[in-house]
């Protein structure tokens, strides 16, 4: 592998790294409309004034990878993009988006700081490469039927692409049917990689078709992993957030009430000072 990539990343505005503030990525698991999205964009702009961390709003404009055909999926490329525009525009905040087909990514860059690649297609090699070649950071979450050795292949189609700031999300791996496991040596080993590395927590805690047509999970377990993840030391943090989980059209069981995130992210940034603290 040559050329690697920077290491911290830049993403939009921030560093993310070594010696860096935790990169936070959060928002709803679905765009569901402008109002209620920038309802939720508000308040994590008040928690990144309020505290050191580096915040970018996440929110998927096309979830491709629903259990159920009736699954809803998304507002759409165009208009799920047109919203977090207007998310970053009024908040100031970075934007980030899952994207699913090469066809997509030079699109998404015009507006996002960051793209992220869903699990399910890690291995993908043009989509990987077209996400590369938009000049933008590319977080890749690690696929939950991967081994964390085998992420130095997506790196390396990443950086042969020209990708210079390339990151890492573990999210579970596969424990028999309808489970996700967290193997936390994952972290510090995709570390050893050379790049940042990201836990995502919310989909660590996933029931893969857990409630029959749906995923399931239980949220109660998302501030134990993201602890675990904070004492070892990871480089960031991806939660998913909504005023109202039990109504949300995807990931609901999994997601941290809007109102209690702000005291979460607390306590993360408290444990986080202490690992830097003890080096």
């Amino acid at each position: 592998m040559t050329d690697f990539p920077n290491n911290p990343a830049e993403v939009g505005r921030y560093r993310c790294g070594p010696g860096q503030p935790l990169l936070i990525l959060a928002g709803p698991c679905m765009i569901e409309d402008l109002s209620l999205t920038m309802l939720i964009a508000r308040r994590l702009a008040e928690l990144a004034e309020e505290l050191p961390v580096q915040l970018v709003f996440k929110g998927s404009f096309d979830k491709a990878n629903r259990t159920s055909i009736d699954a809803r999926r998304g507002p759409g490329l165009e208009t799920g993009l047109r919203i977090l525009a207007e998310v970053s525009q009024e908040t100031g905040l970075p934007v980030t988006t899952d994207i699913h087909e090469a066809c997509q990514a030079a699109a998404a860059a015009e507006v996002c700081q960051l793209l992220q690649i869903p699990a399910f297609l890690a291995r993908q090699t043009d989509l990987l490469v077209a996400a590369a070649k938009t000049g933008r950071a590319v977080n890749v979450k690690k696929g939950q039927f991967q081994a964390p050795s085998d992420m130095r292949h997506v790196i390396g189609k990443l950086v042969a692409s020209g990708c210079r700031n390339a990151l890492l999300c573990e999210r579970g791996t596969f424990f028999g049917y309808g489970r996700l496991v967290n193997d936390m040596q994952a972290l510090p080993e995709m570390q050893a990689l050379g790049v940042p590395v990201l836990f995502d927590a919310t989909h660590s805690v996933q029931r893969p078709g857990g409630l029959g047509g749906s995923t399931g999970g239980n949220r109660a377990m998302v501030e134990p992993l993201a602890r675990a993840a904070t004492a070892i030391g990871v480089d960031g943090l991806f939660f998913e957030t909504h005023p109202e989980p039990e109504r949300a059209p995807s990931d609901g069981p999994n997601m941290v009430p809007l109102d209690e995130f702000g005291d979460l992210l607390r306590r993360i940034v408290q444990l986080h000072t202490v690992v830097k603290e003890l080096g």
